[in-house]
């Protein structure tokens, strides 16, 4: 069977957890978008970790770990994040790397800060993590299938030149950089070639075996609905779907054999980056939220740069759940609200007047104001509870009334981050 754990809202939404936490249950899982642009926070018996291009399997050495051919994938931060899991007492992970993934090059890196900069207050607060030159390499066809870094070297040469042909001229001439430094780059494949060589595997291939052989395989998302580049705050997105559907795609299996999708939804909104955010808070009200929010505040997992944060956003969530195609919601950081009196819920945009309760297109998104209902908190601490029913009732309230919002059952509420901070509940929407 294949599960998805994908994103509802702006990313930041706790999928590492519950990843990890299904990974009990499973046989594989596979990263299959992004790169390192966006962490993954993981709290277990190891301790504290943010994961940026591993799999969140990595701590249960029974579990095939992938890197699908849709990640971006870097292989620096991929070895330093092997070297720093491991330095802490992790056991060494089962880890497989397509060998049709695309690999993350310096000149990626570089380009991405030079724009940033070049655009300055006009930027789209990218992570200068090299995603958007590098996908736009990918299609365009000038890209690096790792599998290309073993031809013979003369192939590989001459594809560097070829390639820095071309960003050369942008170089030199728009951002008055240095040129590709060609011998460099070509050293730099031949170091990378041989630290994954031992990783390199036909993914798809290995997939359609597990699958037949009725292994669980988890597909993990990187970011949310609101980061897609068709479906979200365009053009304040990520470069890469991460929607449950292209998990078929960066994974390489049937997109049938998708059979459940656990969506994530925060208790609260929060993003990083840029971007139309109709919930957000400011001030006092928005750095205490933040102070409290998630373990050890809300600050970006890869960027250590402070989330912004709001209330409850039931009409961004129902349009992220429903793109998604989602079965499970997966409810996290409930404990986080605990000191509230009164907790606001948006549950509609007023646009020039009129209200709406479905998520709009970006230039009217921009113009909208959130509505909301106000309900009253539970004011206690809720870390610990194991069963749904012994959730103060106001708590429970709040589940129920977003849950009937959004119109997706909520099945999984995450309160606290550890990963036995987790109540399963039934859900009267469950099919």
């Amino acid at each position: 069977m294949v599960k998805a754990v994908v994103g509802a809202n702006w990313g930041d939404e706790g999928k590492g957890k519950i990843t990890d936490t299904l990974s009990d249950q499973a046989d594989v899982v596979i990263r299959f978008q992004g790169g390192a642009n966006a962490g993954h926070t993981i709290v277990n018996d190891y301790g504290k970790f943010a994961l940026h291009t591993m799999p969140s399997g990595v701590f249960h050495q029974n579990i095939m770990n992938i890197i699908g051919n849709g990640v971006a994938f870097d292989i620096t931060k991929f070895m330093k994040e092997l070297s720093e899991i491991t330095s802490k007492g992790v056991p060494a992970p089962q880890i497989m790397i397509s060998d049709r993934v695309q690999v993350m090059m310096p000149y990626h890196v570089l380009f991405d800060t030079l724009e940033e900069a070049r655009l300055a207050g006009k930027s789209f607060g990218s992570t200068k993590s090299g995603i958007a030159p590098f996908y736009s390499d990918k299609y365009s066809k000038i890209g690096w299938q790792i599998n290309e870094f073993f031809q013979d070297d003369a192939a590989i040469k001459e594809k560097i030149a070829r390639v820095a042909e071309i960003k050369d001229v942008l170089l030199v001439n728009l951002y008055h950089s240095d040129p590709i430094d060609q011998e460099a780059l070509f050293n730099q494949i031949v170091e990378w070639r041989e630290q994954v060589k031992p990783y390199i595997g036909n993914v798809a291939l290995y997939l359609d075996k597990a699958i037949k052989e009725g292994k669980t395989i988890l597909l993990e998302g990187q970011l949310g609905t609101m980061k897609d580049p068709d479906h979200g705050i365009y053009p304040m997105v990520t470069s890469s779907s991460p929607l449950a559907a292209y998990g078929a795609i960066g994974a390489g299996i049937p997109p049938y054999e998708i059979k459940q999708v656990v969506t994530v939804s925060k208790a609260y909104s929060s993003a990083v980056g840029a971007g139309a955010f109709v919930s957000e808070l400011f001030g006092d009200e928005a750095e205490e939220l933040r102070r409290r929010g998630g373990d050890g505040g809300e600050y970006g997992a890869t960027t250590g740069r402070p989330r912004r944060v709001g209330w409850y956003d039931c009409v961004a969530s129902k349009y992220g759940c429903r793109l998604q195609g989602t079965t499970d919601v997966a409810f996290t950081v409930l404990d986080v609200l605990g000191y509230l009196d009164e907790i606001p819920v948006c549950v509609g945009y007023d646009i020039d007047g009129e209200v709406t309760t479905e998520f709009p297109v970006t230039h009217l998104l921009d113009k909208a104001k959130p509505v909301y209902k106000t309900l009253p908190g539970w004011k206690c601490e809720i870390r610990g509870i194991k069963k749904y029913e012994d959730l103060p009732e106001k708590c429970r309230n709040y589940i129920e009334f977003i849950e009937e919002q959004i119109g997706y059952p909520i099945t999984m509420v995450s309160n606290g981050p550890a990963r036995s901070d987790i109540i399963y509940r039934e859900s009267k929407l469950s099919k």
